[in-house]
């Protein structure tokens, strides 16, 4: 990593609690934000890449790894979640970003956009279904029921904590490794990091209060928002998902008319750990496209 790539950690203060960031490069700004149950390591791929070109921020995510974790579901409602990264925009000097993110990082960053798109240049999004879709979903596709399951037993009190837990969080490294299709992806080094971050005090409970203040407090937000994506957005698939179905995806143009998709059959949940170098490309060659045009 060059001397322009070096990676930088902070603490920035945003929407009353301290963020930890990394961050590297320089240029237009990029956002990374993780997904469940990881933390910045998910992008140590992706961030050399980027910071060649862009100026990239990777933070971990309220409740994860070394940022604050405030108790309480409420502090974890989506809305709180996508005033953290309008903030976090502000604190690094720009007034849009594009952002990027992975599971529930690609939650927040559909919501972001529809709910402030003017703090939006352009959008990628890697395994994360659009929230009004996935809703529809829920109601109406028992395999999309069956596997979300996991999400109804994080509605459980206490156990899910316990469960995760288990073995130092050994479980993790199994359930992560074990829905891979590449698990040689994530290297002892990586598995570590990850249990580490789980393994902060509160940290489980707040990574699991996502889950909750969503069943509580997202439902409502989501079906209020104007459903239409307006910022050109790449979409990152791996078919074999085992949480996602395919339906998802299905007509997803409707509400995303700028949409450009990226599918790999062989590719899981984890796509962007598992081929790196392709999803590189293909995120730096969108980036690009919005350069030229101006967007």
């Amino acid at each position: 990593m060059t001397q322009a790539q070096a990676l930088h950690h902070s603490w920035p203060v945003v929407n009353g609690i301290r963020l930890h960031c990394v961050s590297a490069g320089q240029g237009p700004l990029v956002m990374l934000l993780h997904g469940f149950p990881e933390c910045w390591v998910s992008w140590r791929h992706q961030i050399p890449a980027l910071a060649r070109h862009w100026r990239v921020v990777a933070p971990d995510l309220r409740g994860y790894n070394l940022s604050d974790k405030p108790a309480g579901r409420q502090a974890y409602a989506i809305t709180t979640l996508i005033e953290d990264v309008r903030q976090l925009i502000e604190v690094h000097g720009a007034e849009q970003a594009t952002i990027i993110g992975h599971d529930w990082g690609g939650v927040i960053a559909w919501s972001l956009a529809l709910a402030h798109p003017e703090h939006v240049a352009r959008l990628v999004i890697i395994n994360a279904p659009h929230p009004r879709i996935f809703i529809q979903q829920l109601l109406t596709n028992a395999r999309q029921r069956l596997r979300s399951s996991y999400a109804f037993f994080f509605q459980l009190p206490y156990l899910p904590e316990v469960v995760l837990r288990v073995g130092d969080g050994r479980l993790l490294e199994r359930m992560i490794r074990g829905t891979s299709t590449v698990p040689e992806a994530f290297s002892p080094e990586v598995m570590a990091a990850y249990r580490h971050a789980l393994g902060q005090p509160g940290a489980r409970t707040a990574a699991l209060n996502y889950y909750r203040a969503a069943a509580r407090y997202g439902l409502r937000f989501w079906l209020n928002l104007d459903p239409v994506i307006r910022q050109p957005t790449l979409l990152i698939w791996g078919q074999r998902d085992v949480a996602l179905d395919q339906e998802l995806n299905k007509d997803l143009e409707r509400y995303v008319p700028h949409l450009q998709r990226l599918v790999l059959p062989a590719a899981s949940h984890w796509i962007h750990e598992e081929f790196p170098a392709l999803i590189n490309r293909s995120i730096l060659a969108f980036l690009e496209q919005g350069q030229r045009c101006g967007a």
